[in-house]
């Protein structure tokens, strides 16, 4: 059996580690390069890099500061925002990253993970989906909407068929991140995710809610989630990484220890 994996979120603005609840009310909370180096020495399992602004405002990722990352880690590290073409992917890789995340020119030029695909292996590709909660109608069966532009942006897009669809085209990897769920530390979107689990054949990871180790066996167990990505609680000291890992190794879930 695969082991889950804990995976730290960094999500940055304008060079600055930065946090946000719902997408709304972002605060400035510490330096980005510096928090990865203590994350990858407490035993994260990977890392992930968000540009938080660069689709919103049209422009390129901070490549100075995804090269400064990649230079204190030596574990998987992957990178999205602003992320357009094949060309801007393959700078990122370039600059250290391991995988390139796709969201918001994904849904605009769905091809582009094909593209991607295609020259880095689908390995390296992860489709990273925001999703809202919305009334179930007929165009959104499922009653979860794809949203973009940092949740900006309505799409008319069921998540279950997006899934789906960037599974085909070549995603190797999906995260799930429920725009509901974000920075509440109220837990993970647990039946969001169990859809998604449930509907694709690659490993999906559970973006959004987590509060407590707890909260990552439970998205593990009853999510079928294969990795949770967790922030708020690691950023402001709550819980350690090695605290989450005992506790969902405690309770039976396959997890990978370090020393």
């Amino acid at each position: 059996m695969l082991k889950k994996r804990i995976i730290s979120c960094l999500d940055v603005r304008d060079g600055k580690l930065a946090k946000s609840i719902k997408f709304i009310d972002t605060k400035d909370i510490g330096d980005p390069v510096e928090t990865a180096r203590n994350y990858y020495e407490q035993g994260i399992d990977e890392l992930v890099f968000y540009d938080i602004t660069a689709s919103s405002d049209k422009r390129d990722i901070m490549i100075d500061v995804v090269s400064s990352v990649a230079s204190q880690i030596f574990i998987p590290f992957s990178v999205g925002g602003g992320l357009r073409t094949v060309e801007d992917c393959t700078r990122v890789r370039l600059a250290g990253a391991e995988k390139v995340n796709l969201n918001t020119a994904a849904v605009t030029n769905p091809d582009l993970i094909a593209q991607t695909s295609r020259a880095m292996g689908a390995q390296a590709v992860v489709l990273s989906m925001d999703v809202l909660a919305v009334p179930v109608s007929s165009s959104i069966p499922s009653g979860y909407e794809i949203v973009t532009h940092g949740g900006r942006t309505h799409t008319g897009i069921d998540a279950i068929e997006w899934a789906l669809r960037g599974e085909a085209l070549g995603a190797g990897e999906i995260v799930v991140n429920s725009i509901d769920a974000d920075g509440t530390r109220s837990g993970y979107e647990i039946r969001l995710t169990r859809m998604i689990a449930d509907s694709v054949r690659i490993p999906v990871i559970a973006s959004g809610g987590g509060g407590k180790p707890e909260h990552c066996y439970e998205v593990f167990t009853e999510g079928h989630a294969d990795a949770a990505l967790v922030a708020s609680i690691l950023h402001y000291g709550e819980y350690t990484i090695r605290q989450i890992k005992e506790y969902c190794a405690s309770k039976g879930v396959p997890i990978r220890m370090t020393a």
